[in-house]
């Protein structure tokens, strides 16, 4: 049974930062390609993050690029989302993904996308 949990959110102050992890289990951690993603009331999910399996290829939207660095630890079966400089716009449910992809592929479209976490809120206030 896969499965992804997220943690790590909760309340912060615009300017601050915060740290997500994502568990998985029930996987070959490492030869998934991982994502972020979050999604605001009334709006459609959007991708926030993606690493590939090894952590070589990384790739960033511009709304969160040089604020947020996503990595992982394969002995660990966990990645990161390290939020810095955060916004009152990056207030959303964060959720990871998990895509089996070739080596050092990075993996941007939601539907591709096969596993996902239930999510965990991050409240940016001003």
């Amino acid at each position: 049974q896969v499965q992804l949990v997220e943690s790590g959110g909760g309340l912060v102050q615009a300017g601050g930062s915060l740290r997500l992890s994502c568990a998985a289990s029930g996987l070959t951690f490492s030869s998934y390609a991982m994502g972020w993603f979050r999604q605001s009331p009334g709006k459609e999910r959007e991708f926030v993050a993606a690493i590939s399996w090894s952590g070589r290829s990384t790739y960033y939207p511009d709304s969160v690029k040089g604020r947020f660095t996503i990595s992982r630890d394969n002995a660990k079966s966990t990645v990161y989302l390290q939020m810095n400089s955060l916004k009152p716009e990056d207030t959303a449910v964060y959720y990871c993904a998990a895509d089996r992809a070739p080596p050092d592929v990075v993996v941007t479209r939601t539907w591709l996308y096969d596993y996902w976490g239930q999510g965990t809120q991050v409240f940016v206030s001003s």
